[in-house]
């Protein structure tokens, strides 16, 4: 089976438009020069950085060992945007930077095309301790495969492979041990970039690398069945384990496979999570159902929700369980919107008391009262804001897929998807109906509102997700259309079937009960989480905060508040059994306010 992206889907939903739009502006934003400095400094081609008051500071400061991580995945965005939109600004910026990596490499003349030096990796080799050398080349080296994947940037490719042959030379002098010694210091994705080369280029290099950066320590503890995740940096090996899932796909071997599915096992169906769907505290993972024990401000790095994600897609198309599409809605909703390119929602003319805009959450605090701390365009430079553009820049996937005639639309935005059964072109309309009666603020006009019956017959929020799905195709086509059953809806899960004959301008209509719900606390059912749909909400409070309410009827609780503005319904909600009431809204929403996600129940 495989996913729908790039051109095949366009996104039509106004506020993920909008998160592309900012993320692409964010991209644009940021100079080639300074992205490149790391790069052109080590390799000679530039001098006095320390004059020039512009310079990327954070983990792109000239002093960060991790100096360079970013434009990796700069160029992966890039790469993704342009596959989707054919953007031509960002490609000529893309290939520019490939041009100036290129460069870079000739003047080592040895294959090296890094922002760092070569010798951080014969340190680590050693047994000297220095900060990630792995992780910071595979960036770059993930952004060369992507601007070939997805551009077909031969230049990519080339600087890629002959960095490839650097490694060859460099893991020759290694047995089996010593590598093994070499890769308990992070190694970010580099399995995943020798699968995509061994794909792109069928060189005998890249299955011999794959065995090198094969991770026994780690996946032979899961094959047997053990936990090596409890308490152990998460995002170590998500990455590495997604190299697994890459190299069975490329290769076919079983084991690739098994370790994948024993980690997933492992790291989320034995494990637990908070109710956003995300994992880890401190960027650890949390020992199993012991998530309740770690609420701090540390919990859910974002870059593990991107990366959970990209894993749970894969296990979606090797097995079509809807239980992995359930998983990404949540994250999505709770992780990547709540952590990325936040703006202020409010009315005109208020002024809000803080910024109105937050680029990156590396964080999700879950504790009582906390806030969200929000990372600056070239003052931090995280890890988190590498995957911030990469998620942004990928939020037209995850979406539909196909296996023959057989398609699956897994979530549920205004989008439109391309695809072909039997030679024919085929588009798949997809329209939330919000039964607003008023087109106000849609994709159809800013100003026009229609006179018909919705606005007398629903006169508060329907509590409901309407979907129409209209086929738009020449002739007769026959295929299955597969629409998923939410975790959310019921306890039925797994795909509706529409198989049938489709002429142009038929459609169907799915309807889902939207409505609040609680969750538990892992491991501590005495404090609740309450969700409308797949959103968690989010209180409003300074500090833990007790509730007298009903967790199997929460709406006996939480009635809605400002149901509406203009042509929308609004997801906003005031509690009714406190001296004081709650407000109630969104994760994604929440700014700079305090806020808690869990609440304990008073007895």
């Amino acid at each position: 089976m495989i996913e729908l992206n790039g051109k095949q889907v366009q996104m039509l939903d106004g506020e993920m438009r909008r998160r592309e739009y900012d993320n692409r502006s964010y991209l644009l934003r940021l100079t080639r020069e300074n992205l490149m400095r790391n790069y052109m400094t080590e390799a000679g081609l530039w001098g006095n950085a320390e004059l020039d008051v512009s310079i990327h500071g954070g983990w792109e400061s000239p002093t960060c060992a991790l100096r360079g991580h970013f434009p990796g995945h700069w160029l992966s965005a890039a790469a993704m945007i342009w596959h989707a939109t054919g953007d031509p600004e960002i490609k000529g910026r893309a290939d520019a930077m490939v041009a100036d990596l290129a460069r870079c490499q000739k003047e080592h003349g040895n294959g090296w095309a890094g922002s760092i030096p070569e010798k951080y990796l014969h340190w680590i080799a050693r047994g000297k301790e220095v900060w990630a050398p792995h992780y910071t080349v595979h960036k770059t080296l993930m952004g060369l495969v992507d601007m070939a994947k997805l551009t077909g940037s031969q230049q990519a490719l080339e600087v890629a492979d002959q960095w490839g042959g650097w490694f060859e030379r460099w893991t020759d002098a290694f047995d089996r041990e010593k590598m093994d010694d070499i890769l308990d210091f992070e190694t970010g994705g580099m399995l995943e970039i020798w699968a995509e080369m061994l794909a792109l280029t069928g060189s005998d290099r890249y299955a011999k690398l794959l065995d090198k950066y094969d991770r026994p320590r780690l996946f032979e503890e899961l094959l047997a069945g053990r936990d090596p995740l409890s308490n152990m940096h998460a995002n170590t090996t998500v990455p590495e384990v997604i190299g697994c899932a890459r190299a069975y796909e490329v290769t076919g071997k079983e084991r690739y496979r098994q370790i994948v599915e024993f980690y997933w096992q492992c790291a989320v169906e034995e494990r637990g999570a908070y109710a956003t769907g995300g994992q880890t505290c401190g960027e650890i993972w949390s020992p199993k159902h012991g998530s309740h024990s770690r609420l701090g401000r540390k919990a859910q790095e974002h870059c593990t929700v991107y990366n959970m994600m990209r894993l749970a897609d894969f296990l979606f198309r090797w097995t079509k369980d809807a239980k992995y599409a359930d998983y990404i809605e949540r994250n999505l909703y709770n992780g990547i919107m709540a952590q990325g390119y936040y703006r202020h929602r409010g009315t005109n003319g208020y002024v809000p008391g803080h910024p109105e805009t937050g680029l990156i959450a590396y964080f999700m605090p879950m504790h009582g009262g906390d806030h969200k701390g929000w990372g600056t365009e070239t003052t931090n430079f995280y890890c988190c804001h590498g995957t911030l553009v990469q998620a942004n820049a990928a939020l037209n996937r995850y979406m539909y897929y196909q296996d023959g005639k057989d398609i699956y639309v897994c979530q549920f935005f205004d989008s439109d998807a391309k695809f072909v059964i039997d030679g024919k072109e085929v588009i798949l309309h997809q329209r939330i109906d919000r039964q607003t009666g008023s087109f106000h603020l849609s994709s159809d006009s800013s100003a026009r509102q229609s006179i018909g019956e919705v606005t007398s017959k629903v006169l508060h929020n329907p509590q409901e997700l309407k979907v129409y799905f209209e086929v738009e195709c020449e002739g007769e086509v026959q295929f299955t259309l597969h629409v998923r059953k939410p975790f959310w809806a019921g306890d039925e899960r797994g795909f509706a079937v529409h198989e049938k004959t489709w002429t142009k301008g038929e459609h169907i209509c799915v309807t889902y009960k939207q409505g609040l719900w609680s969750e538990p606390l892992d491991g501590d059912p005495s404090r609740v989480a309450f969700l409308y749909g797949p959103i968690v909400l989010a209180g409003l409070v300074d500090a833990e905060t007790t509730l007298h309410a009903d967790p199997a009827a929460p709406h006996t609780c939480l009635q809605r508040a400002n149901e509406r503005e203009w042509g929308s319904w609004t997801c906003e909600f005031l509690t009714t059994t406190e001296d004081k009431a709650i407000k109630f809204i969104p994760l994604y929403e929440v700014g700079y306010e305090n806020y808690a996600v869990y609440f304990r129940l008073a007895k």
